[in-house]
C-alpha cells in the first residue's frame, strides 16, 4: 500500500495524518481545497478515506510539502495529470481484460 498504510477499504483520519506526518487540520483543508480528496463522512461526521484517497492526498503532499508548489499550482498540476491518469487507467483496465480474454481462449 502507498504511504506505508495496511491494505484496508477505509482509513480513519488519525491513520492518515500519522503515515503523512501532518495534523488532521491540514487533511481538512486540503479536502476544501482540492475536489480529489473526497472521504466518505458518517452521520456522526468521521472521515473514512479510500485508498484512492490516499493515491491523491500522497500525490498532493509531494507537490506542495516536498517540491514546494504553491496550492494553485498543485492544483494546476493535478489538472493535467488527471486526463493522462484516466487515459493511463483506461489502458490498464483494457490491458487486463485483454490477459483474460487469452486465457479464456487458451482453455477453449
Amino acid at each position: 500500500m502507498i504511504a506505508n498504510l495496511p491494505e484496508k477499504l477505509y482509513y480513519n483520519i488519525g491513520e492518515v495524518s500519522k503515515a503523512f506526518n501532518v495534523k488532521p487540520s491540514l487533511l481538512r483543508f486540503w479536502e476544501k481545497e482540492f475536489y480529489q480528496i473526497n472521504p466518505k463522512k458518517k452521520e456522526t461526521g468521521t472521515r473514512k478515506y479510500t485508498p484512492k484517497d490516499i493515491e491523491n492526498i500522497q500525490l498532493i503532499y509531494h507537490l506542495v510539502k516536498e517540491r514546494g508548489m504553491t496550492l494553485e499550482g498543485a492544483r494546476k498540476q493535478l489538472k493535467q495529470k488527471s486526463g493522462a491518469v484516466a487515459q493511463k487507467e483506461i489502458l490498464t483496465k483494457l490491458e487486463k481484460i485483454k490477459f483474460e480474454l487469452k486465457e479464456i481462449l487458451d482453455h477453449i
